[in-house]
């Protein structure tokens, strides 16, 4: 059994919005008051990027039209005791999908944890 991180993307919807920004922390807010209200305040929460089409240079996933935001959140999780990373995703998007009814995800990436790092991580969370 090894451990994992997973990183998931959701596609959130803010409604009545004017800006980008107003966009980000509404869905941030909306999004970690779900978790946490599930018991799941340790998953990690971003906001997504894409990349110009035209230039191939980063921007934040947010597009506004008619007040209403189409945000790209990306939600990071450890996994531990998984058989593969298949079986990380699974928990993963069972934990937090749980928690956020319909809300599409989507794995983007599957990182495994060395014992060292798993080790330092849970030193500084004792602190």
């Amino acid at each position: 059994m090894e451990n994992y991180y997973v990183t998931l993307e959701a596609a959130w919807t803010v409604k009545d919005v004017e800006s980008v920004e107003d966009a980000m922390s509404v869905a941030i807010s909306e999004a970690g008051r779900k978790l946490n209200d599930s018991g799941l305040g340790y998953v990690e929460i971003d906001i997504g990027s894409t990349l110009c089409p035209a230039c191939e240079q980063p921007f934040e996933s947010v597009y506004i039209a008619a007040d209403t935001a189409l945000v790209g959140l990306l939600f990071g999780i450890k996994v531990f005791n998984a058989e593969n990373e298949e079986h990380a995703i699974k928990i993963a998007k069972s934990s937090i999908g749980n928690a956020l009814k319909d809300v599409p995800l989507e794995a983007i990436e599957v990182e495994e944890l060395e014992e060292e790092q798993e080790e330092e991580e849970e030193e500084e969370e004792d602190k």
